[in-house]
């Protein structure tokens, strides 16, 4: 645990020269975590990010200081638990698959998350979700919740709705940034999510990026797409800016 805190505090200090983001300890439901807060000012627009399968590590923070960098607040939420860096694929697959398995839990971290950005000032009221990957399902089940945000956005996300469940109390808009070469994913994923959202009357937009495959936005791996993924990020700023001059 504290070999894995102290790799955490190295790479909030490599990611944030620029920037006063800190690491926020909190609790839910008793169980510890660690998160990343970073605000240009008070009352910024609050950007709720959620990790992909490897939890919150320097990827996460990069694009929180970059949000920041544009007058954003953002809060990295941790669904993990402090400390909770899987870099093994079983340990990957056994941590999102326990909240796969467990809607109610992770709907619980995602709110118990918007609670610590509160705590550290963040204003909630004028918020939206985003997430890469696993933190993309994520954000589409606090969307499903129906959490008050104005928008919630995924990045080659898991679009798949379970079962007994439905986009009837969503509120905000929704932005589907996806790769069309995602073979995890698949088109046949997407669509579905289009007719769903479609059927309950949600605002939403649904783009995706031919060649793209999954996980096209992680910097230095090989399946980083860099037309795919500049495409996307500059579509998102603009949501942002659409969604947040809304009244």
């Amino acid at each position: 645990m504290k070999k894995a805190l102290i790799s955490l505090f190295i790479i909030f200090v490599a990611t944030s020269a620029m920037a006063d983001g800190k690491a926020v300890t909190y609790k839910v439901n008793g169980e510890s975590f660690e998160g990343y807060y970073i605000s240009p000012g008070p009352n910024a627009p609050l950007i709720l990010l959620v990790h992909d399968w490897d939890g919150l590590t320097g990827y996460e923070i990069k694009r929180a200081n970059m949000l920041a960098d544009i007058g954003y607040a953002v809060f990295a939420a941790d669904l993990f638990g402090a400390g909770v860096r899987p870099t093994k694929l079983k340990d990957k697959r056994q941590h999102t698959g326990e909240l796969y398995k467990d809607r109610k839990k992770m709907r619980q971290l995602l709110k118990g998350a918007l609670k610590a950005a509160r705590s550290q000032g963040a204003n909630s009221d004028n918020a939206v979700a985003m997430g890469y990957c696993f933190g993309g399902a994520a954000v589409l089940e606090l969307a499903r919740s129906g959490e008050d945000l104005k928008g919630f956005v995924t990045f080659h996300g898991g679009l798949s709705t379970p079962p007994g469940q439905d986009y009837s109390k969503t509120v905000g808009r929704l932005l589907i940034l996806h790769g069309t070469a995602d073979t995890s994913i698949t088109m046949s994923d997407f669509s579905k999510l289009a007719v769903e959202l479609e059927e309950k009357g949600v605002s939403h937009e649904m783009i995706t990026y031919s060649g793209a495959p999954h996980a096209f936005t992680v910097f230095g791996s090989s399946r980083y797409r860099e037309d795919a993924d500049k495409k996307s990020w500059n579509r998102f700023i603009q949501f942002l800016g659409e969604t947040f001059e809304q009244k």
